[in-house]
């Protein structure tokens, strides 16, 4: 039976990383460090399944964390291993994240939640809170599609050292409201970033929470991914897929009920003819 990363699962003994922490060069440049679960749905080394991102929609078609070096055995091992810990030791993965903030390195510094991978459940998004809470002296932002779990666990009481940005291209884009909310957007490309009047976080990742309220991320240049998002925003991709599935939603009822009658019909007659 395959399980989800939302479930704690009964597994080996958990695999510790040496460092939960770490930094990559576009991190290191602006002295941001990053905790990293592997993006969207796959396999663990021990045959289960997950789903870091369970709100994920079109986003996941050109997921930059499911290309290039995150590919790469190595890397794929780590985040494999963190999110290994955070399931079969949730308690322990607490506390040495913990004690891993401690450090005097990371008074004052930013922790981005997430490079890859979203809050994937309740449990897991309260563990982070309460870790916030108890490291005041570290600053914590993430981008998040989990707009309805926000909404019921961390907008009504957010610890004051802890930002974040809602990002479009989920399948919970609907319920976010850009007169109010900080929301992201990933764009085709700068120009049309500037065109739309939003702000642009290429020169420091830290302006997606820092920076205005409407951010614009320009899109990868990755050859496939810039074929697949065609010149659209997110924002305008998701909400293309969103209205084709409420489409075929209406026609599968206007079939069920016009085949309905025909059904009872049916029955019926051979109701009559069994008689």
């Amino acid at each position: 039976m395959s399980s989800s990363a939302s479930a704690t699962a009964v597994g080996p003994t958990p695999t510790r990383p040496r460092r939960l922490l770490t930094q990559n060069r576009e991190m290191r440049q602006i002295g941001v460090y990053n905790w990293t679960l592997p993006a969207w749905a796959g396999r663990l080394p021990d045959g289960r399944t997950y789903n870091t991102c369970p709100s994920a929609g079109i986003c996941r078609q050109v997921c930059y964390a499911r290309h290039g070096t995150y590919l790469w055995p190595a890397v794929r091992a780590k985040h494999h291993a963190n999110l290994q810990f955070v399931l079969d030791d949730p308690d322990g993965w607490e506390q040495a994240m913990l004690a891993e903030l401690a450090a005097p390195k990371f008074a004052g510094r930013w922790i981005r939640i997430h490079d890859s991978g979203d809050f994937f459940s309740d449990d897991y998004t309260a563990r982070w809170l309460r870790i916030m809470r108890q490291r005041p002296d570290a600053n914590f932002y993430c981008y998040t599609k989990e707009v309805a779990r926000f909404r019921r666990l961390v907008e009504p009481e957010r610890p004051e050292n802890f930002l974040w940005a809602y990002s479009y291209g989920g399948t919970q884009d609907a319920l976010l409201d850009p007169s109010v909310d900080r929301i992201a957007d990933v764009f085709p490309d700068e120009e049309s970033i500037a065109a739309a009047g939003w702000s642009s976080q290429e020169a420091s990742d830290l302006l997606a929470v820092l920076g205005p309220r409407l951010v614009g991320v320009p899109a990868n240049r990755i050859p496939h991914f810039l074929r697949r998002l065609d010149g659209r925003r997110f924002s305008q991709w998701q909400a293309e897929v969103d209205a084709e599935r409420h489409t075929r939603q209406g026609a599968a009822e206007v079939r069920t009920i016009t085949s309905a009658p025909s059904a009872r019909r049916r029955h019926r007659t051979r109701s009559r003819r069994a008689a």
